[in-house]
């Protein structure tokens, strides 16, 4: 481990020493709060620069659409892929974005922590509990209610997919919402959605028609990076694409490739490179199934609404796992050949709805 890494081990460590219990104090404060329309603006907390966790909060985005449709939102995120990534989200006013490195801009770091106090907010918003930044930003927000994230444990036994990182803290929101007077709202919680234009989606064609000779196959996108010890091994992805190829034959088979631009196949698929997120969501967009390990790439595809397998081997499947849209996480440890392919003759089978709107 290097010596900035071990710095950064050791920040994590201090600052939710220091940051754990903030919020523990009013957590059983009951206000009574009746008119939905005095709530006008709003600010997420969740200052990441990572793409999967940021695509991870567009369903609590649309949630305060459909609860407070009348209320601007502030993001305090980190890096610079939320403006991307909300582009076209209409009640996303300001995005109030840290440093990726703040190591190597110290001034600008602590001025954006300065700024959070020139807004005023109704309610800020820490979306993930165990992040320490998350609860330190809605802390020192100006605003008036504050949600830290936090729910009675007993919470998990009344929801199957409490686990899922995009969905407890909606749970939580919801159940924080009614100490505040309001109704519990009981719908389906959204998808991840990046909101492609039409015109996104037909461009994205073209290239996945450029990669395919333009014929009329169906398309499988495999991804085969991820970080770390999510990544698996040139070995492995090469029995499992020879395997592929030989089951669908009759498919057209894209490999979309990461920043780093490297492929656990050695190229052998034809490839689609792009440094542009909305671009590479725009192909896969197009594409009948999505397979790849856990990572930013998996969710950009459950974000554009493409069935989505995802293959985790180490990261809880519970809580990072695609969903909706006809998609699925898979346990490679208890997989067989025989059953992956089952599993994809599903999806394939179930097709997918390609309507489009003025954004998905």
């Amino acid at each position: 481990m290097g010596i900035w890494s071990k710095i950064n081990v050791l920040r994590r460590t201090l600052t939710h020493s220091l940051t754990k219990n903030i919020g523990k104090t009013n957590e059983e404060q009951g206000i009574t709060l009746v008119n939905r329309d005095e709530i006008k603006r709003v600010i997420i907390c969740r200052p990441n620069a990572r793409l999967g966790n940021l695509l991870l909060i567009t369903p609590f985005v649309q949630e305060l659409e459909k609860t407070f449709p009348n209320c601007k939102i502030d993001l305090f995120v980190k890096g610079g892929l939320a403006p991307i990534i909300f582009e076209n989200y209409d009640s996303v006013d300001r995005i109030i974005s840290l440093p990726k490195k703040p190591f190597s801009n110290l001034f600008k770091y602590f001025s954006v922590w300065v700024s959070l106090k020139k807004y005023k907010y109704d309610i800020a918003i820490n979306v993930d509990h165990r992040s320490s930044s998350g609860r330190l930003a809605t802390k020192f927000s100006n605003s008036k209610f504050k949600f830290f994230g936090d729910l009675p444990f007993s919470a998990s036994l009344y929801y199957g997919d409490y686990a899922h990182i995009a969905k407890y803290p909606i749970y939580h929101f919801r159940d924080y919402l009614t100490k505040l007077g309001f109704e519990k709202r009981e719908e389906s919680i959204a998808s991840l959605n990046l909101k492609l234009t039409p015109q996104e989606v037909a461009e994205g064609k073209k290239k996945l028609s450029g990669l395919t000779t333009g014929n009329d196959k169906k398309t499988i996108c495999v991804f085969t990076y991820a970080t770390g010890a999510k990544c698996f091994s040139t070995s492995w992805w090469g029995d499992f694409y020879e395997g592929l190829k030989s089951e669908y034959e009759n498919y057209n088979i894209i490999e979309i490739l990461p920043i780093e631009n490297v492929s656990q196949i050695d190229f052998k698929a034809p490839s689609f490179y792009s440094k542009d997120v909305r671009e590479i969501g725009s192909v896969i967009a197009n594409a009948d199934l999505f397979i790849g390990a856990d990572s930013g790439i998996m969710h950009l595809s459950s974000a554009v609404h493409t069935p989505t397998a995802g293959l985790f081997s180490v990261s809880d499947l519970k809580k990072y796992e695609p969903y909706a849209n006809n998609s699925v996480g898979i346990d490679v440890n208890n997989y067989s050949k025989k059953d992956y392919f089952k599993t994809f003759n599903s999806i394939l089978s179930n097709g997918r709805s390609r309507v489009y709107s003025k954004a998905i």
